[in-house]
């Protein structure tokens, strides 16, 4: 029986409300994995795949930038986008993936060229294509 909450919130809908048995996030300092009784803390999230497992159930999403609190055997993800597998475009995954990399080839110094936003699109692309082909 799980006795870990999770809840996975995005400015739009809360994507994932249940008792999981563990979670794994992609923290700014490298990936963090989460089970019953783990001490409290608030990280900050990149763009990355989260997974959570409730039994024989493994579930992965594709996460954006955002914060992680765990207290109480409760962890409650605050990010800007969530997707589930089955709700991710890989063709639309796979066009941003693209035009991030053509936006990282430009020099530093074009004005019109924000690296610091290609960088986070090329690590949301990569995300929500790995949950994709992990999911098939």
């Amino acid at each position: 029986m799980a006795n870990l909450h999770l809840e996975v919130v995005t400015p739009e809908r809360v994507v994932v409300s249940e008792d999981v048995l563990g979670v794994v996030a992609p923290g700014s300092m490298g990936e963090f994995g989460i089970l019953p009784g783990h001490v409290p803390f608030l990280t900050s999230l990149v763009p990355g795949e989260l997974r959570y497992n409730s039994g024989s159930r493994s579930e992965r999403l594709a996460v954006s930038s955002g914060f992680a609190e765990v207290s109480n055997n409760r962890v409650s993800v605050l990010v800007d986008a969530a997707e589930k597998a089955q709700e991710i475009d890989i063709e639309r995954a796979k066009k941003a993936l693209e035009r991030a990399r053509e936006r990282l080839a430009m020099e530093r110094g074009k004005q019109d060229v924000d690296h610091l936003r290609a960088e986070i699109s090329l690590k949301r692309a990569i995300a929500r294509i790995k949950v994709v082909q992990k999911s098939i």
